[in-house]
């Protein structure tokens, strides 16, 4: 069963807000564990990390660059 890799809600206040992926930490296809730093977003001058959800490998679905808000999902890990 895959787990989504999100976004978190929790990182700023403002729903409406765009953020934008710069880095990924972690190369698509790649083994990871849970609490990893998979992915690097910038909200504003704001940088902020996002955390592998679960253990297992790695499918990036949203690539550096890509613009997103809070809760979209910018990979899977199975």
């Amino acid at each position: 069963m895959a787990t989504d890799v999100k976004v978190p809600q929790d990182l700023w206040q403002d729903d409406s807000m765009e953020a934008v992926i710069t880095n990924w930490l972690a190369s698509d296809g790649a083994t990871v564990k849970k609490g990893a730093l998979l992915a690097e977003i910038m909200v504003e001058k704001s940088q902020f990390e996002v955390a592998a959800p679960a253990d297992g490998v790695l499918k990036i679905t949203r690539q550096a660059d890509a613009i997103v808000r809070k809760g979209d999902v910018i990979g899977q890990i199975t």
